[in-house]
Order: C-alpha cells, then sequence, then structure tokens
C-alpha cells in the first residue's frame, strides 16, 4: 500500500483487518505485514486455508478486541514480529489472548519472530 502524499492520520489502538479469513488469525504490524500477506497467500493455495490478517497499526495502544474478536471466530493465532521472541510486543499479544480467548482456542498461540 503507498504512503499517501498529503498529511494523514490513523487512529490510535484501531487495527485493520487486511484480509478476512476462517481457520487462522495472524497478527503482525510494519514491514512484517508484507511477509504475512505472502504467508497468507501461500496458506490458501497449497493448503487451503483461510487467514484473517491483522495489522494493529499501534502497539501502545493496541487493538485487543479486534484481535479477540477473531481469534474467538478463527480458534488459532500466530503473532509474528521482527523482535526477538524473548521479551518482544508479541508476548504481551500471546498474553492477553491466552487469558481473553483461552476456552476458545484451539492450538497454541504461536510466534514467529526475528531470533
Amino acid at each position: 500500500e503507498d504512503v499517501p502524499d498529503a498529511d494523514y492520520e490513523i487512529p490510535l489502538g484501531k487495527a485493520e483487518i487486511m484480509r478476512p479469513g476462517t481457520d487462522v488469525t495472524l497478527v503482525g504490524w510494519g514491514k512484517q505485514l508484507q511477509i504475512l500477506e505472502k504467508a497468507s497467500d501461500l496458506a490458501a493455495a497449497e493448503l487451503g486455508v483461510s487467514c484473517e490478517l491483522i495489522d494493529l497499526r499501534t502497539i501502545v495502544p493496541w487493538d485487543v478486541d479486534a484481535v479477540t474478536q477473531s481469534v474467538m471466530k478463527t480458534g488459532k493465532l500466530v503473532v509474528s514480529h521482527e523482535a526477538p521472541v524473548t521479551c518482544g510486543f508479541g508476548a504481551e499479544v500471546v498474553a492477553t489472548v491466552q487469558g481473553e480467548c483461552f476456552y476458545a482456542l484451539e492450538a497454541p498461540v504461536e510466534r514467529v519472530c526475528g531470533y
């Protein structure tokens, strides 16, 4: 997506559902979204998996409601970011979703991180 030439704002704490899906929720932000888009295409083409792709857009605050609603629908979550697994912001997303959606989760939450 191109960045507009004119001034623009994005709402704080409001995620964007880039692609609706039914099988798994993919959450990311920043540059990692390009990789998640490719992974979503690959999952659909090779496995028939429908991925709901969510761009957090801001991480402080972050849109807990959008992510938890998606996970309640799909039952699965993958969080991807470029930071290390240990102490990365993805750990906060995972901890929150684990607490809010525990009974809806069909599989352990996964993190795909830089290293």
